[in-house]
């Protein structure tokens, strides 16, 4: 995600690798409708194992809101140990697997002291319990944008994130490609082991903002912001053969940016990209798997924060198809988010919350 500050920026033309035609009707295309209004700069939503009819909507200054039964409480504040503003903030939040048992969430942020750091939390069911906090990620923030921040549970129980390429503006210290730096890669922990560490599960990215495991397949889609000319996302099957790289900073999207070998991993290319003509900021999203719309079960939601563009397709033998263009926009589209039923929602950074319909 580029800043969260107002992007003013003319869009024009209809340049998008794959075409997509005009938008089916109303009966075979998504829709949105009002979820829930008034939150301060929300950057996601997301829900708990074992709350079917609650959802938690994380903003952006350090506080997680709990949502049930159009209540609203709140669930954690870390504002005092939060700098946000641009792309920093309060940017993640996953729950455990099993949190109906043992009531462990995780959260991702970028702290008053210039760190980017991962912390486990436990909760009484309602509310944080602050004195729980445990660091389990902190690294410096070399410059302050590129921050990642999302957290997400794979298929292996695994908990992942990333922090992005460090920053500024072309990966000038090369962290996307060196095995040395967490920068730039995608960063996996087994949590179940107390003293596990983190591990690269792929490399070359260079700010993914928001990625996520299809429910049904185990499949991983990451939307990852360009530099100044191509928005991508990446895809992974779960039974991927090995290591890969997305490439930056060697390429963007599927173009040179820089020139050199990659590091290590499969060098795999976006199976979806789109030029600044169309946008300036990727974010991504889920594969449809709720039960409200059986038609489109399968598809894999995608938008823009600039233009509010949404896009969806299906993958098939691991390349997009039946690319479509939603009939509807969402300003400021900063995250999308899931229920426990798999019905999706897009999270706009004015404060709205929009369900997927």
């Amino acid at each position: 995600m580029r800043s969260l500050s107002t992007i003013a920026i003319a869009l024009a033309g209809a340049l998008l690798v794959g075409a997509a035609g005009p938008a089916p009707g109303a009966r075979w295309a998504f829709g949105k409708v009002v979820f829930a209004r008034g939150f301060d700069a929300p950057v996601l939503l997301t829900y708990a194992p074992g709350e079917p009819k609650t959802v938690y909507v994380v903003e952006q200054a350090g506080r997680v809101i709990r949502l049930r039964a159009g209540r609203r409480a709140v669930f954690l504040d870390v504002r005092r140990q939060v700098t946000a503003g641009g792309e920093q903030g309060l940017l993640g939040l996953a729950f455990h697997p099993s949190y109906a048992r043992n009531r462990l969430f995780y959260v991702a942020y970028t702290s008053d002291d210039g760190e980017n750091v991962v912390a486990r939390f436990r909760s009484n069911g309602r509310a944080a319990i602050a004195s729980t906090q445990r660091t389990l990620l902190s690294v410096r923030d070399p410059y302050g944008n590129h921050n990642g921040g999302n957290l997400v549970f794979g298929p292996d129980r695994m908990l992942y994130t990333s922090i992005g390429d460090g920053g500024a503006g072309g990966d000038p210290q090369d962290r996307a490609q060196d095995p040395r730096s967490p920068f730039g890669k995608l960063l996996r922990l087994d949590v179940s082991k107390p003293q596990a560490r983190w591990q690269r599960a792929a490399f070359g990215l260079r700010n993914p903002w928001r990625f996520s495991f299809d429910r049904e397949t185990g499949d991983l889609y990451v939307g990852d912001v360009g530099q100044g000319s191509a928005e991508e996302v990446d895809f992974t099957p779960r039974r991927s053969p090995g290591l890969e790289n997305y490439g930056w900073n060697r390429y963007e999207g599927s173009q040179r940016f820089a020139s050199g070998d990659p590091g290590p991993g499969k060098l795999v290319f976006p199976i979806f990209e789109y030029g600044h003509d169309r946008g300036c900021s990727i974010t991504g999203g889920y594969v449809y798997r709720g039960s409200a719309r059986p038609s489109e079960r399968g598809r894999y939601v995608v938008g823009d924060y600039c233009s509010g563009t949404i896009w969806s397709f299906r993958v098939v033998a691991g390349a997009a198809a039946d690319l479509r263009t939603e009939p509807f926009e969402v300003a400021s589209l900063s995250s999308f988010g899931e229920n426990a039923a798999g019905e999706l929602f897009a999270v706009s950074h004015d404060g709205v919350i929009y369900r997927l319909s």
